[in-house]
């Protein structure tokens, strides 16, 4: 697709006949040079024929035009000038030209000038095409594994993390806390009778219960580093990096009491007509060496406490 911007009817007359054999190449032509921008961008030539010398419009600042405009910036220039002079040529070079040819040309250079820049043109697009559907297919790569990588990391039925992102995040948690010597709270927590609950009211209502029960305890975690956990059956973990004994203590309280508003009935539990939850709290400054599962076992520890003491309540270690 070629494009000719020429003042001189006779001059594009001469180009066309130049071309008329060469049926891959098509030829159009603009004689308003106010308007050249606009028409290449309606044209999208695959080369632009520019000539130097027209009435009101410098050649080269049409040149600088083409090249300031995103849809035709990257489309080869031939300068067509009337002379051959150095110093003209370096200027076009210096405002974006491609190429210099002496008008009028002959046919057989103009046609190999035309087709070499025209190839290298469309190579380029067709480069630029597949670069960019390779990065979309990257992007998209990339959503899909860190997509994955989520679902790993998630308990399928109530959206908490799982028993394998909570040992990652426990463990880095860990060695940062013995660094930080900042406190580390975990609360165990078991939903009281829960097979009792299964059995009256049948798994599927069992599965909603773990899920309404998951996003109250999912509310209690505000910082990037704390973590709600699905420790296994009806059993949850929460782990708090940085949290002080009787902040923790307070907010297990207040699941405790979270989770006895959502007022789903139990008429098959021996505290209350509705379901509850039993809380283990744990706090310790981590130690260099020591086993992290020891802040765990005090956790579980401290929750058959709360079992013990009747349910529906939080007990601390």
């Amino acid at each position: 697709m070629v494009l000719l911007v020429d003042d001189q009817v006779m001059v594009a007359e001469v180009m066309r006949r130049a071309l008329l054999d060469q049926s891959d190449l098509v030829f159009h032509y603009c004689q308003d040079c106010a308007n050249a921008v606009e028409v290449a961008k309606q044209v999208r030539p695959t080369v632009i024929l520019q000539d130097l010398v027209m009435p009101g419009v410098d050649g080269l600042d049409l040149v600088r035009a083409y090249r300031a405009d995103r849809e035709t910036s990257k489309i080869p220039i031939i300068v067509l000038s009337a002379k051959e002079e150095a110093t003209v040529k370096s200027e076009a070079f210096r405002a974006g030209a491609n190429d210099y040819l002496v008008k009028l040309p002959e046919p057989i250079e103009l046609i190999a000038r035309i087709r070499y820049h025209s190839n290298a043109y469309l190579a380029q697009q067709q480069r630029d095409e597949a670069y960019r559907a390779l990065r979309r297919s990257q992007q998209a790569l990339t959503e899909i594994n860190l997509e994955l990588q989520r679902l790993t990391q998630i308990d399928g039925l109530t959206s908490l993390s799982n028993r394998r992102y909570l040992s990652e995040s426990f463990e880095a948690e860990w060695r940062h806390g013995s660094r930080t010597r900042l406190p580390m709270s975990v609360m165990m927590i078991d939903i009281d009778h829960f097979k009792s609950f299964n059995d009256t009211y049948g798994h599927v209502a069992g599965d909603e219960c773990l899920k309404s029960v998951a996003d109250v305890l999912k509310s209690s975690c505000r910082r990037a580093s704390d973590v709600a956990a699905r420790f296994g059956g009806e059993e949850f973990l929460l782990l708090f990096p940085g949290m002080p004994a009787a902040d923790a203590a307070a907010l297990a309280n207040e699941l405790v009491a979270k989770v006895a508003a959502l007022d789903i009935p139990h008429a098959q539990s021996s505290i209350e007509s509705r379901v509850t939850i039993s809380v283990g709290v744990a706090t310790q400054i981590p130690e260099r060496g020591q086993p992290s599962a020891d802040l765990i076992k005090a956790a579980d520890d401290a929750l058959y406490s709360a079992k013990a003491a009747g349910r529906n309540r939080a007990c601390a270690r």
